[in-house]
């Protein structure tokens, strides 16, 4: 199976950016963090559909506490080295990106901007980054990889061998290279700010929807209408082998499937089944991790669904170093939920992880500035990541390690007790 790239075989080389990056289009020099787009997209969005890309499940404590976990870490930084010369360049998978850090996948990323998935896939194929298109989503798989061939595809997936093989062999058939199997969905969560918010999967006509596209004119011209259009209501398109339930309907129930029968067997027909690389998202256990590893899966990502699943579960960052060395360290654990800063990935990094996803901000880029908004996004994040690297006096990721890391709250106890202690 493919692994991390630690042996002598050369990468295939995936096409970096510029090393000087040419400056921002004028409409978008005022977004200076991903947090700038997320405010920009709470006023162009309708509320229905903010809330269901913002929301957690619940009382958003695993939203939170995403965020907190990484409050709870600062770093230690070396001086008077030449870091001219540094680079964040990964290779993972027998490529090379040209940052630690891809687009997350997320459903129904075409209804929050126009094509959205195919403008979040070729934003970061030009941008040297890999992109995780969401099963959830509304255009066909088929013609987000024809345009951008290394995009990795996400599946939900039923335990249902009928429905699995359908699926996989469709998925083989597009040119897929990497499959994500997302195996934290067993159960619908309990998103109650969907309801209060008026959003359902599929949308359902009413006044109050009605009233919010009114409202938001930017919004249903340039995306909603413009959609319907050109291409016709969007259907979620790639849950199954088969075309799924429109997105906005008032008869049409969404097809969930029996996700809750789908079990370690299924994984390994999976995997049987699948000859590429075969990646598991959704992993918060140790021995869970293990049993990825050992069924045959080519690497993991740890994540608790952006707290869009179980709330109270802990922040993937706080399981990460023991899942990390559960696994051994020549395994690729990735790591998604709450990273917003050049910072958090870089303290990802710093307890194990080989690679982060991002969410929200893209999609919230997406929204407000299509596929220049996703590559500014992306530019944004790596320029972070490049001057920390530098402040921190480091050339390179490989040289991101624990030691660069104290937990503050054991710190303010003993200024001299480190991880390590």
């Amino acid at each position: 199976m493919s692994q991390l790239v630690s042996s002598g075989a050369a990468p295939t080389v995936t096409r970096l950016p510029p090393v000087a990056r040419p400056a921002a289009p004028p409409g978008l020099r005022k977004f200076l963090s991903l947090q700038d787009f997320e405010t920009s997209a709470r006023r162009h969005l309708p509320r229905p559909l903010f809330e269901y890309i913002a929301g957690g499940a619940e009382d958003s404590a695993s939203l939170h506490d995403n965020r907190t976990a990484f409050s709870e870490f600062g770093f230690v930084t070396r001086v008077l080295r030449n870091v001219s010369g540094r680079s964040q360049a990964v290779d993972l998978f027998g490529r090379r990106y040209a940052s630690p850090f891809g687009i997350a996948p997320m459903g129904i990323s075409a209804l929050s901007a126009y094509r959205g998935d195919l403008v979040q896939a070729r934003a970061a194929a030009a941008e040297g980054v890999p992109m995780i298109m969401s099963g959830s989503s509304l255009i066909a798989l088929e013609e987000v990889i024809a345009a951008a061939p290394d995009t990795w595809f996400q599946a939900y997936l039923p335990g249902e061998t009928a429905r699995i093989e359908a699926l996989i062999d469709r998925v083989d058939a597009a040119g897929v290279k990497t499959l994500v199997l997302t195996v934290d969905t067993a159960v619908l969560a309990n998103r109650e700010n969907n309801i209060r918010a008026g959003f359902s999967t599929p949308l359902r006509p009413s006044f109050r929807l009605a009233w919010e596209g009114l409202t938001h004119p930017r919004w249903t011209i340039a995306t909603f209408l413009r959609t319907l259009v050109t291409h016709g209501m969007p259907h979620f398109e790639n849950s199954y082998a088969t075309r799924g339930a429109p997105i906005l309907s008032s008869r049409v129930a969404r097809d969930f499937g029996a996700k809750d029968h789908l079990d370690w067997e299924h994984l390994a027909l999976i995997r049987r089944k699948w000859k590429r690389t075969l990646v598991v998202k959704g992993i918060m256990n140790h021995e869970d991790a293990r049993k990825v590893r050992d069924m045959g899966a080519d690497g993991l990502i740890v994540s608790n669904h952006g707290g869009r699943q179980l709330d109270g579960t802990v922040s993937p960052l706080r399981v990460l170093p023991e899942i990390v060395q559960a696994v051994g360290g020549d395994f690729p654990v990735m790591m998604d939920s709450g990273i917003r800063r050049g910072t958090d990935v870089l303290k990802a990094l710093a307890l194990g992880a080989k690679f982060v996803f991002v969410g929200r901000p893209f999609n919230y880029a997406a929204a407000v500035a299509g596929e220049e908004g996703v590559r500014h996004a992306i530019r944004i994040l790596a320029d972070e990541i490049q001057r920390d690297l530098g402040l921190l006096g480091l050339m390179s990721i490989s040289e991101v390690t624990g030691t660069q890391l104290r937990d503050v709250r054991r710190s303010l106890l003993n200024p001299f007790l480190t991880p390590e202690a």
